[in-house]
């Protein structure tokens, strides 16, 4: 019963939280319409309009977040719940060596089964139920992992081979001779699983609590850490004992673009919009990928360049910037879902702060299956540290897929 009241009250804060963003929204349009009529009429904007517009701005992204927080923890399945006798003794085994560092339990099951033992860096696998609770947590709240294509290893590898150049073909006559045809071009791509880890603490107080859920808690303690961690690897991540991310490819104009590089647009304007038509280039990425992958495709930035972005309209004076329709959905930008990456760069002179694509054929994540946990109650008394460690990779896979935007002439 209690569960139910506090997801009805969760509820009905996530409902107030986006009334409230939908109402900063409208006091946002309301100041910019006034700047802009300024910056029309060629005078000078009021200083008190734009110290006004950068407060609703910061409002509508601290909202925003928030909202997202809400949203996320309203879709939270519980933890708890019938289990398979043998998971439930896996689990149970765990719990123990969690509190007590007791693992007797857990090494009987590596005799049995080893998929629950140890691996060679030490450290037991967590309960199946609890991996996946990571693993939708990080889905959830890491932005590149919530728009990839995951797939699950269990070696330290994935290798898959793609046809950079397809067969050749054409038409013919009912009469005429068939020509022999080149087969495709084929490479392959290699996405190796690095380790990841976090070092949550906690009081043997806290382990000794009967009440505290010790799954839960596990959960909330690493998802931070490594979602953190990912989102730099899965944006610049330079693939040396780690992911690479989709920045540290080569990359050129779109119009000279071969398999292997990533396409660029280009502002037209060192470290800035044009100052004539300045959303046209926009409109310029979005076209310079193909149709297939545009209608599932994606804007990513980082929360100052949507503050540019926000206050831009189209030639008829609508915002191209639209508010999500409901909690828990994407604001959108010509139509298409905004995520918001915080490490996405900046805008600057040469710097690519807007990517545009399908993300989900054109980035891989591989997570190689396995949480491991290592508890330590020696290095930082009197806290016990749980040393958490998964294998994850990532890469392009699909270089026609995404598009970057360029600030630059």
């Amino acid at each position: 019963m209690t569960n139910a009241l506090e997801t009805k009250a969760l509820g009905t804060d996530v409902s107030a939280a986006f009334e409230e963003f939908s109402r900063a929204f409208e006091a946002f349009k309301e100041t910019n319409d006034q700047r802009l009529e300024a910056l029309e009429a060629r005078r000078p904007v009021d200083i008190l309009v734009e110290e006004k517009l950068a407060r609703i701005d910061a409002a509508l992204d601290e909202t925003k977040s928030r909202l997202d927080r809400m949203a996320l923890d309203l879709r939270r399945p519980p933890l708890g719940g019938p289990v398979a006798p043998a998971v439930d003794e896996h689990k149970s085994a765990f719990h123990t060596y969690v509190r007590t560092g007791e693992a007797s339990g857990l090494k009987a099951l590596e005799e049995k089964a080893l998929s629950a033992g140890s691996g060679p860096d030490g450290g037991y696998l967590v309960p199946a139920d609890v991996e996946g609770e990571v693993l939708r947590r990080l889905a959830a709240i890491s932005p590149i992992r919530s728009l990839a294509t995951v797939r699950l290893i269990s070696g330290g590898t994935y290798k898959r081979a793609v046809a950079t150049a397809g067969p050749a073909t054409g038409w013919v006559g009912e009469q005429e001779p068939r020509p022999q045809t080149n087969g495709p071009t084929l490479a392959e791509q290699t996405f190796p699983a690095m380790e990841l880890y976090a070092m949550p603490a906690a009081t043997q107080t806290l382990l000794d609590d009967a009440v505290v859920d010790i799954d839960a808690w596990l959960a909330e303690e690493v998802e931070t850490a490594f979602a953190e961690q990912e989102g730099v690897a899965f944006v610049n991540g330079n693939g040396v004992n780690k992911p690479k991310g989709f920045l540290a490819y080569e990359r050129v104009a779109n119009a000279n673009w071969s398999w292997g590089k990533i396409g660029t647009i280009s502002t037209g304007a060192a470290g800035a919009f044009a100052d004539e038509a300045p959303a046209d280039v926009l409109l310029d990425l979005v076209h310079a990928l193909k149709a297939g992958y545009r209608q599932n495709a994606s804007f990513i930035f980082n929360r100052k360049t949507q503050s540019v972005i926000r206050k831009m309209k189209d030639e008829e004076g609508r915002y191209l910037w639209q508010p999500p329709a409901g909690p828990g959905q994407h604001a959108s930008l010509l139509s298409f879902p905004v995520v918001e990456a915080e490490d996405m760069p900046d805008i600057a002179a040469d710097a690519p702060a807007v990517a545009f694509g399908d993300f989900r054929r054109g980035y891989l994540v591989v997570d190689r299956a396995g949480v491991r946990v290592l508890r330590d109650p020696y290095s930082a008394k009197p806290y016990v540290l749980f040393y958490t460690t998964k294998r994850v990779g990532g890469g392009v896979q699909d270089f026609d897929a995404i598009k970057l935007l360029t600030f630059s002439e």
